[in-house]
């Protein structure tokens, strides 16, 4: 990777991380299913005027936004919203990369390797230690338990992902704008079932510096020019030196809520933060690590 690379992986990185102060500050002035309704509608206009729509069965585009952008979402902004802290929510989000490995075995037949099982134990054993740890003062049962949801979420969009990208050449900027078509109704008529026109009005009305910074990060930053400089560091750079970089991004998010929200972590917390990292470690690098050992050991 050259140095243009390396930067713009770091900016969607640092993009990815301070994603999660930028959920809770929209939080803070506006429902959760209407954040998102926003969220999703300021992606997808006016750029769906001027994108082409991607060579793809509408099945799939339903797929892709209702699982990515509705399901994950959905869940990880009412997770913020009954007591998750933004910082431990941007690890727990992580667990997809163990949720993807889980649908891939059930659904697409895939043979696990050694070290994804140990990757899956480790990091189940720090999950349970944060889980452990919930109480109403610092993180709620509830909101971790959403969190995790949001994670299996992403993970069944990364198995429909996976058949998107087997049908040929799909322009991702395309998939990401033409996908945020899909949520806007389902997060609408949740706002509407769950939080009410009221609130929906009187919120809207309401809205101040916080949530249109919210929204225009959510929507420009995190979604606009993180998913498609991703998605162009994939097709120039191999999958194998990129992909493991999404590691640094709770890095970032725990950093980042310390800092902004003052959002502080127990022993024990950290304790389950470092099994799940070093799970998600295991995953990524655990085949190379085992095949140096077997060079030394010859």
């Amino acid at each position: 990777m050259n140095r243009k690379a390396w930067t713009l992986a770091l900016l969607v990185i640092l993009a990815w991380g301070c994603n999660f102060v930028f959920i809770r500050w929209g939080l803070d002035e506006l429902p959760p299913m209407l954040l998102g309704a926003l969220r999703f509608m300021c992606v997808a206009f006016p750029a769906v005027l001027f994108v082409r729509k991607p060579d793809l069965p509408f099945r799939w585009l339903f797929a892709y936004g209702i699982t990515i952008s509705f399901g994950q979402f959905a869940l990880l902004f009412s997770a913020m919203h009954v007591g998750m802290p933004a910082g431990i929510a941007s690890l727990v989000l992580q667990a997809q990369a163990i949720f993807t490995l889980v649908f891939a075995l059930l659904f697409l037949g895939e043979r696990w390797q050694p070290q994804q099982l140990w990757a899956l134990l480790i990091a189940a054993a720090g999950l349970a230690v944060l889980a452990s740890q919930a109480n109403p003062a610092t993180m709620t049962l509830a909101g971790f338990g959403l969190t995790l949801a949001a994670a299996a979420s992403w993970g069944a969009g990364n198995i429909i992902n996976r058949h998107i990208g087997s049908q040929g050449s799909v322009n991702l900027v395309s998939l990401v704008i033409w996908g945020a078509l899909i949520p806007p109704l389902p997060f609408m008529l949740m706002s509407y079932y769950l939080e009410g026109p009221d609130l929906i009005m009187a919120s809207l009305a309401g809205m101040g510096i916080k949530s249109l910074a919210s929204l225009s990060y959510l929507a420009l930053v995190a979604t606009l020019f993180g998913y498609s400089t991703w998605g162009w560091l994939l097709r120039h750079h191999s999958a194998s030196r990129i992909a493991p970089l999404t590691l640094l991004v709770p890095i970032v998010g725990l950093l980042c809520a310390w800092l902004v929200l003052d959002e502080g972590l127990s022993g024990i917390q950290a304790i389950g933060i470092l099994l799940v990292m070093l799970g998600l470690l295991v995953n990524s690098f655990g085949q190379r690590w085992l095949q140096q050992l077997k060079r030394c050991s010859v």
